[in-house]
């Protein structure tokens, strides 16, 4: 499962659309979208960010290696 997988994941968790994690995390909802394809490389701030907002450490955000 990689990064986009495991924030959708945490998002359908929290039993939100992908516009209530950008309001959230203060991003765009777009860019939520393209996070959760793999559309996009994100810097390690908005990580947290959207770490933050998903109620979670970074690191549960990130995949295990295979």
């Amino acid at each position: 499962m990689g990064f986009g997988e495991l924030v959708k994941k945490k998002r359908l968790a929290l039993g939100w659309s992908q516009e209530e994690l950008a309001f959230q995390a203060g991003l765009h909802r777009t860019y939520i979208g393209h996070v959760e394809r793999a559309e996009r490389n994100l810097s390690l701030e908005n990580i947290f960010v959207l770490a933050k907002a998903l109620k979670c450490h970074p690191h549960d955000l990130i995949p295990n290696p295979p």
